[in-house]
């Protein structure tokens, strides 16, 4: 017989499990299963309900992460970017843009910053993950690789000096926070060859035969790496895997009728992927700009005055009219929200009546769900004083030079990178945006929703 966890979930209860691929655009999974490559993915997808969810802005993983685990878009949550500049102690938070950008940020800062600051002091106190709002209504939570796992249990890392984290009941992450000994391999073997993914199916395996939780979020983070890498076209093999990991939960559990008899299943991405041709350095580009911070990463950039800067944020978004890298610029004038394109302006402001009130050029926010985005990047306490959106084809290179043309990138207002696929099976109608999972699964368990979204517009 199959020995159960310590704590095993609450039988009277159907759990759910949130499925979390990084990176996927709906055309590519629609590709995918109309070519007969992710035959779990499609069954999941007939047996249930498919359509499209819009992300949130900057479209970029810690950011969307944040989003997904607590309902809210990062006015609330507060996690900005991949980098950005933390006003408080006057420094860098630098995410892991890439190798070069962490060693000009700083190797062990970073590293820090990334597995356990991000959790215990970046993320908002205003907001509550999925994870904190479930333990307190006494069900069991768990998750493996999540970068949002503020939860309510302690956990030791493997690696001393990273010390202990708040996270989900059960909480596995890359082998170095790890709640049971589970047998999986270790994470970090051979990325390219897929050893993040084999860990994380491994370990989603073993709680799924052990019935050890009422919600499991399954994070699986290798198809962003190889399409960074190969263009989002050009990771199918590792999509592939991905359906196989996804499988792999439905055999744990003696198949997919089985699977589906226990728990409810959401699919999501985070964000999608556009293939990128062009690189811009905007801290090359307004270096002659004194006081003026820039932090850039894949397809959106924060600008931030510093002490001694002489001009206002109008003045720094004009020095980008006519740069064909970017799309938009945002930036606040008052209670306002400014967007700005080659001089032409559009300004919004939530109204009382949960919408938004606008004038100007609205043009130039002819993006999914853009108003809702820019307004909740905007009003994030640690966001640059002007926000920048890439155009079609560009990216901005990253602290240490690095960039993904000739793959893919994310992380702008446009469609491309904005736009996910979504399939609930089991779970009500699918969300319409990834702002809207939390509240979703709080449903499932009919849980009430706290405060997740104070700065939720229509």
């Amino acid at each position: 017989a199959v020995r159960r966890a310590a704590h095993p979930r609450q039988v009277s209860r159907k759990g759910l499990i949130l499925v979390v691929i990084d990176g996927l655009s709906p055309s590519v999974l629609e590709a995918g299963i109309d070519r007969g490559r992710l035959p779990m993915l499609a069954r999941l997808a007939d047996v249930g309900r498919y359509d499209h969810a819009v992300t949130v802005f900057p479209s970029l993983t810690p950011v969307c992460l944040s989003s997904i685990a607590t309902g809210a878009y990062p006015a609330t949550h507060e996690i900005p970017h991949l980098v950005w500049w933390h006003r408080a102690e006057r420094r860098l938070v630098e995410y892991g843009s890439s190798f070069g950008a962490v060693r000009r940020a700083g190797v062990a800062r970073s590293l820090r910053d990334t597995l356990v600051g991000m959790n215990a002091r970046h993320l908002g106190a205003r907001s509550s993950t999925v994870f904190e709002t479930l333990a307190d209504a006494g069900l069991v939570t768990a998750a493996v690789n999540f970068t949002a796992y503020r939860g309510r249990t302690r956990h030791r890392s493997t690696l001393p000096f990273l010390g202990d984290v708040l996270g989900p009941e059960r909480f596995f992450f890359y082998n170095l926070f790890a709640s049971e000994r589970t047998g999986a391999p270790l994470s970090w073997r051979s990325r390219a060859a897929g050893t993040i993914d084999g860990y994380a199916a491994a370990v989603g395996r073993w709680l799924v035969t052990r019935d050890a939780f009422d919600f499991l979020v399954f994070y699986l983070s290798d198809y962003d790496y190889a399409s960074h890498l190969r263009g989002p076209d050009g990771a199918d093999d590792v999509l592939a895997r991905c359906d196989v990991a996804v499988e792999g939960l439905a055999a744990a559990a003696g198949g997919i009728d089985a699977l589906l008899d226990r728990y409810a299943v959401l699919v999501l991405a985070d964000h999608g992927q556009t293939a990128v041709r062009h690189v811009r350095d905007l801290r090359r580009s307004l270096a002659a700009l004194d006081g003026v911070l820039v932090t850039a990463s894949n397809r959106a950039a924060m600008l931030y005055r510093h002490d001694g800067c002489r001009l206002d944020a109008r003045a720094i978004a004009a020095r980008l009219d006519g740069d064909p890298a970017v799309d938009v610029v945002l930036f606040r004038e008052g209670v306002e929200a400014i967007a700005r394109r080659d001089g032409a302006e559009a300004r919004f402001a939530p109204g009382s009546d949960g919408g938004f009130v606008t004038s100007g050029d609205l043009t130039l926010l002819d993006h999914p769900d853009a108003l809702a985005r820019s307004w909740g990047a905007l009003a994030n306490p640690n966001a640059g004083d002007v926000l920048v959106s890439a155009g079609a084809g560009w990216e901005f290179a990253d602290l240490g030079g690095g960039h993904h043309a000739g793959g893919g990138s994310h992380g702008s207002l446009l469609a491309g990178d904005s736009v996910v696929p979504v399939i609930s099976v089991g779970a009500g109608d699918p969300p319409r945006r990834i702002v809207d999972v939390a509240p979703a699964v709080l449903r499932h368990f009919h849980v009430a929703s706290p405060a997740l979204a104070l700065d939720r517009v229509a």
